[in-house]
């Protein structure tokens, strides 16, 4: 993107991009919701353009192309698939439909050509409000894209030049020269901060050969990674939580960072060691304080910006100065590209693991991944065609044995992956919406037993077939496959892919068909209350044995937008992080014994009959509903469970017997048992028995040091072996919030209390208040969307506090409807058997 943005006329740079602003967003193979550029910004602006006003009801409309199923793809209106290696003739064909200002290639397949006529009329309807972005890391795709944002006048809408991003600001071609400097002794020291090459990069082999060739090698890297195992010498540097810094992600903005610990061990700030080694004895804390005492003003100036966080220059909105000069060669150099045949291998980054950063987390590994849902490890993932021809695998039309034998046991097929010498062998995942020809492996996998026992030996590393494309690093390759006739386990934590039509569980629809008919959910809801206590009958009093008390003062609620969640799973993570959730490892998630509190469950929306034709996936976080007529409450014998005067569903952990009757009469199963001590909060050594139930304690034995349990929340209990524990709509956060504003004397005002889930979340998707207040947020938002307003198995009559907004497709499909009992969208494709049945 540099060197095309440098040929366009831009200078190398990266632009802002406004995804808010965008009423028609083209992704060529760009997972902006996941890992390209930075993805939390993509996420706040994409999430604003989602929400509906059920009053006049609007959204952006999302068109991605790709060749695997990203997560970026899943949240796409319309998606439309095709090889990695025609990404280039996808972004001609799209500018040749806008202006014609060059050749259209030839597009074989009639759903991807219509599909790019479709997308280009509409960003020239839109003209000025369109955005076109792509993942492609070659240049002349690149200069294609911009000749295309040229063309519906995105620059100075939603493309801006006066703000740029410093993300990214390498370029591949100066590390292959490096390489080769290396490789000829020119190179006589070699400092490396912050990047680990030996593994990423995809000759890393080579790479580690050359560093024995430089006279003085030095890594300042905190871990002992693979390219510092290689080095004459480590300086590791602090952990970012120990050390000073600045930082400008975009242009006008500089984040600060200090200390929020001492150092843990004898490390030194990478900064400081080059200033000693430069003569200068001043620590960088003082470098960084002198300096940015100037830059802004005063020292006085500096504390007040240090405090905030940041310092802010306004910025300019610009829409640079586009040059085509160089969209001819570009163009010329697509369409000279030989064509690929045979399978494509698709290289990725995972939402947890990134480039491999994540891969020493346990956090991290054990996060589900928003498509697959498994976690622990990567894999090979595969078209439908792909697995019956390939393993003869048929899970369309075969046998319901076979299917139902690959679906829910965990024991996958392996196949060896292989660009001539290079191979590598991964158990397949089979899921829809896959180009038949593509295979897409995770990286950041593969590790060096060095980095410890989280990392090592999870998973393969694939960065090897990459390559180098003369001025940059292709991430796709034709590769050769073979079934290898044996299966490995896979850990998933969702094997089912389909919510069968069940009308209460998710609901979803086009928004063609909400605007045809915007009653139809609240219908069905009136109708199911109507079945309970008639037309004047009251749903909740009427509805069970048990008496309805009045619940006056504070009563917390919950509300998912499941337009605005496009499932990363940063929710997830935080309440891991904020409740001391456990983190089990492979072999108990192989056992389904994993522990989250929150799950983000994920449905494909596809046709039965060809599940490869994806039309969307659905992402529903799910959680404890804090039901006011909870049914775990009133099977617990000892009274562990119960209900606050404030709406929460409670645990109290040191009644808990382990009957586990709760978990069995939760419709949501949401509880989770501690099946062992995971965090070694047991205080009897010999209850510490991990070691034999399936060789745990290398994974639950990594929270026993003193180091590690550094990151347990002293706000919340850390629950032992036999226990039930499960969300708690973060009590510590809503006691912490009532008692300072009772310090304060005044009323707790909306928004102080804040769930570690809510405050994570970029899309915005969740909000969480007191709903016996009109004025508050939640209340507000329930009270304008009551036509997408829906609880999940409402019929049960347990009266869940956690409401959802109905997921809408902005597309112009109209679903027939069925009176009351309308079915939703998946089931009028014929797959309420699922994409895998």
């Amino acid at each position: 993107m540099l060197q095309a943005n440098e040929a366009s006329g831009f200078g190398r740079k990266l632009p802002s991009y406004q995804f808010d602003a965008a009423k028609v967003i083209v992704s060529l193979d760009a997972d902006f919701l996941g890992n390209w550029m930075n993805p939390v910004e993509n996420g706040v602006g994409y999430g604003k353009g989602r929400k509906i006003d059920e009053k006049n009801p609007q959204m952006s409309k999302h068109y991605q192309f790709e060749g695997h199923l990203s997560t970026t793809g899943a949240n796409a209106d319309e998606r439309f698939t095709h090889r990695p290696s025609e990404t280039g003739a996808v972004a001609l064909a799209l500018l040749a439909a806008i202006n014609g200002s060059v050749s259209a290639p030839s597009i074989a397949d009639a759903k991807l050509k219509a599909g790019i006529e479709k997308a280009a009329a509409d960003l020239k309807t839109h003209n000025g409000a369109g955005l076109v972005v792509s993942g492609s890391n070659d240049v002349n795709v690149q200069i294609v894209v911009n000749a295309i944002n040229a063309a519906i006048g995105a620059y100075g809408s939603t493309i801006n030049w006066g703000v740029t991003s410093n993300y990214r600001q390498g370029v591949d071609k100066r590390v292959s020269d490096l390489l080769s400097q290396m490789e000829a002794g020119q190179v006589g020291a070699l400092l490396i901060a912050d990047a680990n090459p030996v593994y990423t990069y995809f000759d890393g082999e080579r790479f580690g050969k050359a560093l024995a060739k430089v006279k003085l090698t030095v890594s300042f890297s905190e871990r002992l990674d693979e390219t510092t195992a290689l080095c004459q010498y480590s300086v590791p540097t602090h952990h970012f939580l120990e050390s000073w810094g600045d930082a400008e992600p975009k242009s006008g903005l500089v984040s600060f960072m200090q200390p929020t610990i001492h150092p843990l061990f004898k490390t030194r700030q990478w900064q400081t060691s080059l200033l000693k080694w430069s003569g200068n004895d001043t620590t960088y804390e003082t470098y960084l304080r002198n300096y940015w005492s100037g830059k802004i003003g005063s020292v006085e100036l500096f504390e007040e910006s240090l405090s905030r966080g940041i310092w802010e220059t306004p910025g300019t909105v610009s829409a640079g100065a586009y040059s085509g000069g160089a969209l001819a060669n570009a163009a010329n150099a697509i369409s000279a590209a030989p064509k690929v045949s045979g399978a494509e291998i698709v290289l990725y980054q995972k939402v947890s693991i990134g480039a491999g950063a994540g891969a020493s987390n346990p956090w991290l590994q054990e996060l589900p991944d928003p498509i697959s849902k498994a976690c622990w490890g990567n894999y090979a993932l595969i078209s439908m065609k792909m697995a019956k021809e390939l393993l003869g695998l048929d899970l369309v039309n075969g046998s319901e044995k076979s299917k139902n034998n690959y679906e829910y046991y965990p024991q996958k097929p392996v196949i060896k992956i292989a660009i001539g010498e290079k191979s590598v062998e991964l158990p397949v995942l089979v899921i829809p919406g896959m180009n038949e020809n593509t295979i897409a492996v995770a990286v950041g996998y593969g590790r060096a037993d060095s980095l410890g026992k989280t990392a090592a030996g999870i998973g393969a590393n694939v960065y090897p077939f990459a390559k180098l494309n003369g001025e940059t690093v292709s991430y796709s390759n034709a590769v050769e496959i073979t079934d290898m006739k044996r299966k490995e386990k896979i850990a998933q934590m969702q094997i089912h892919n389909s919510y069968e039509g069940r009308l209460d569980v998710v609901r979803e629809t086009t928004l063609a068909t909400f605007k045809q008919r915007p009653t139809e959910i609240l219908d069905a809801r009136n109708h199911l209350k109507e079945a309970y206590g008639g037309k004047e009958g009251d749903f909740r009093k009427e509805g069970t044995l048990y008496g309805v008390h009045a619940n006056p003062g504070l009563k917390w609620g919950m509300n998912i937008d499941m337009n605005a969640c496009y499932g990363c799973g940063a929710c997830v993570v935080a309440c891991h992080a904020e409740n001391n959730v456990p983190v089990v490892g492979k072999n108990e998630v192989l056992r389904y014994h994993d522990m989250h509190w929150l799950r983000i469950d994920r449905y494909f929306v596809s046709d039965k009959e060809n599940p490869d034709d994806l039309k969307g996936v659905v992402f529903q976080p799910m959680m404890c509903q804090h039901c006011d007529n909870a049914p775990c409450e009133n099977v617990c014998p000892v009274a562990a469970t119960n209900h606050s005067s404030e709406g929460i569903n409670q645990m109290a952990y040191n009644r808990c017997i382990g009957t586990r009757y709760c978990a069995n009469n939760c419709p949501y199963k949401v509880r989770r048992f501690n099946w062992a001590d995971y965090t070694g909060a047991d205080s009897f050594k010999n209850n510490q028995d991990q070691q034999t139930v399936g060789k745990l304690n290398d994974v639950v034995f990594q929270m026993n040091d003193e180091l590690t349990r550094m990151v347990l929340n002293p706000d919340v209990t850390v629950r032992s072996r036999g226990v039930m524990e499960k969300c708690s709509f973060c009590v510590q956060r809503t006691q912490a919030a009532k008692l300072q504003a009772k310090k304060e004397n005044r009323p707790l005002l909306d928004g102080e209390a804040k769930t570690a889930c809510q405050q994570a979340c970029a899309g915005d998707a969740i909000i969480f208040g007191n709903v016996n207040d009109p004025n508050t947020q939640i209340s507000k938002v329930r009270e304008e969307n009551p036509q997408r307003s829906f609880l999940v198995l409402e019929q049960l009559h347990v009266l869940p506090n956690v409401t959802y907004l109905a997921k809408v497709r902005n597309t112009d499909e109209i679903i027939p409807g069925k009176g009351h009992h309308a079915k939703p969208a998946t089931e009028h494709a014929g797959a309420e058997e699922g994409a895998h049945h």
